[in-house]
């Protein structure tokens, strides 16, 4: 029944490395929540079928569960009622599943409770739930991801981007041993480009780890290819100061949110299998080159692959991120996506909305002024040399420009273009690369199963109108903004 596709699940995750799962979304509704009590058979269940595949068993638990599920009148991190009634629950949870995980928490974050209710600071929530899962040996996974998500788009000195650090790094050593704080590998959240969060690197006293986004909520989920094993290298590589890579310093692991679900195919997307398997692989090496990794995978899944097979996943993989950011949010600006559900282009779709999501493209320029000098500071934020090379237009990296700075549409890139050039001619060419990769998938029919390569024909139609209506929206946009022809 149902727990063979569990069974199954384990498998396919052993198989990328992977040795920990949270059976529920980190959005815990009044459902799951009881997952920690009445329904813990549920979660013995699962943990039971994939004990024998190396995976522990962990739960998303919702902050307010004492008043939600015990009927307490607060949730107060510092109240005996609460922390006995924790101590209680998490004992019964280890009576059930003794190998338990531990918990997931999203707290104070679009919407969810969290201690700011009662004036205690997130070491402190954290530590409440630390202390209860402490004699049992298991962890806490508190989220980073906590900001205003009701901003107020005319005010130009709130940053979204700014706030995990500002709330987070005061509560550097703060946190127990068995609490592991988990930061976005940037600073927004998963798009197609963004710089590496300045927390990593910035809390040299906490346990971090940093969570990747294997299903591609921002980069076309799982309708578009898009491998993202070159992004999250670079992440990984990253030095947020001399002597440590991001990767080193996530000494509490990688996380990432999954993009299995209930597909034949798994993942919606056959060749978006790839993401999962190189999420495995680089949490144990997060030093990998990832093409070798990719290698990995094809001769996993396509096994005696001849040249030509294996070369052609190869040509429709490896690029396929840069194709996509070419054809969708330019230079690190991200977002310009439909509200909700994120998927297909919409470049106001959250210009005046409370998100903190914001271009500011106007008739002259476009970008986010996040330098130290005349915006909001973000840019000072992380240790040298990076600040220093984020601080002006004239050194900041060309792919990550809009992110830091607000410049005119004629501003000249390294690459010797115009910023709206740039838009322009790169919205063209992901376009004319997503046809490239269309026919070189048709040329292998015959080498793949006839299911798994009619699938991926049909998610590359989609792919490619999709490219096209982003480079409609975005070209057409930003000529009637800027009024400077194609």
């Amino acid at each position: 029944g149902e727990l063979d596709r569990v069974r199954a699940y384990g498998r396919l995750l052993a198989a990328c490395g992977i040795n920990a799962v949270s059976v529920n979304n980190v959005n815990v509704h009044a459902a799951e929540a009881r997952l920690l009590t009445d329904r813990i058979g549920e979660v013995a269940d699962i943990a039971a079928v994939l004990r024998p595949y190396g995976i522990r068993t962990h739960l998303s638990v919702s902050f307010a569960a004492p008043i939600t599920l015990g009927g307490l009148s607060t949730a107060d991190p510092l109240d005996g009622a609460v922390r006995g009634w924790w101590a209680e629950a998490t004992r019964r949870v280890y009576e059930a599943i003794p190998d338990f995980g531990g918990y997931v928490v999203k707290a104070d974050s679009e919407g969810q409770p969290g201690p700011f209710a009662y004036g205690g600071s997130h070491a402190e929530g954290a530590n409440l739930l630390a202390a209860a899962l402490e004699p049992f040996g298991g962890t806490v996974h508190w989220r980073a991801f906590v900001y205003d998500h009701r901003q107020d788009w005319r005010d130009r000195t709130t940053d979204r981007a700014r706030a995990a650090y500002d709330h987070f790094v005061p509560l550097d050593g703060e946190f127990a041993g068995n609490a592991v704080l988990q930061v976005k590998h940037g600073p927004m959240d998963f798009q197609v480009r963004e710089p590496v969060s300045p927390l990593i690197g910035a809390m040299p006293g906490t346990r971090l780890a940093v969570e990747l986004q294997a299903t591609q909520e921002y980069t076309g989920q799982q309708r578009h290819v898009c491998w993202l094993g070159p992004m999250w290298s670079e992440v990984l590589r990253f030095r947020p100061e001399p002597g440590w890579t991001a990767g080193e310093l996530a000494r509490g692991g990688l996380v990432a949110v999954s993009n299995a679900g209930d597909d034949p195919f798994w993942t919606g997307h056959p060749l978006a299998q790839a993401n999962l398997y190189t999420f495995g692989r680089l949490a144990w090496r997060p030093d990998a080159e990832p093409r070798a990794v990719l290698d990995e995978w094809i001769g996993l899944s396509f096994p005696d692959a001849p040249r030509e097979l294996a070369d052609g996943l190869h040509a429709v993989l490896d690029g396929s991120w840069r194709t996509y950011e070419k054809y969708t949010a330019p230079l690190g600006v991200g977002f310009m996506v439909q509200p909700g559900h994120h998927y297909g282009p919409s470049v106001d779709g959250y210009e005046y909305s409370p998100w903190g999501t914001y271009h500011f493209a106007d008739r002259d320029g476009i970008g986010v002024d996040r330098s130290v000098k005349s915006g909001t500071g973000f840019a000072g934020q992380y240790g040298e040399p990076w600040a220093g090379l984020y601080a002006s237009p004239d050194t900041c990296p060309d792919e990550l420009l809009l992110f830091f700075h607000h410049v005119p549409y004629g501003h000249v890139l390294k690459s010797g273009k115009t910023v709206i050039q740039h838009i322009y001619d790169t919205h063209f060419e992901g376009v004319e690369e997503v046809e490239e990769a269309r026919s070189v998938w048709a040329s292998l029919a015959g080498l793949v199963d006839p299911a798994c390569h009619s699938r991926v024909a049909e998610r590359y139609e989609e792919q490619l109108r999709g490219a096209r209506e982003w480079r409609d929206q975005v070209n057409s946009y930003f000529f009637r903004k800027s009024g400077v022809p194609a």
